[in-house]
């Protein structure tokens, strides 16, 4: 008779976007550069709605951002 819950263990990785980010693309910039400034780019939206929205998929991807210490 199978079990009546089957369950797979799943780890994952967090990932933390350090703040500030490039504010725009430089020439010669690497691949890593480019997507931080991208993600910090989303932190700074200014509408309510698309701060809700990247907030959602950060939560289910693990991915946190970390605010540089004063």
């Amino acid at each position: 008779m199978p079990q009546s819950i089957e369950y797979q263990k799943v780890l994952s990785e967090i990932v933390y976007i350090n703040l500030p980010g490039p504010e725009e693309s430089l020439p010669g910039m690497t691949g890593g550069e480019l997507l931080h400034g991208f993600l910090a780019e989303l932190y700074r939206a200014q509408s309510p709605e698309a701060k809700e929205i990247v907030s959602a998929l950060c939560r289910k991807w693990n991915i946190y951002y970390r605010p540089q210490n004063p």
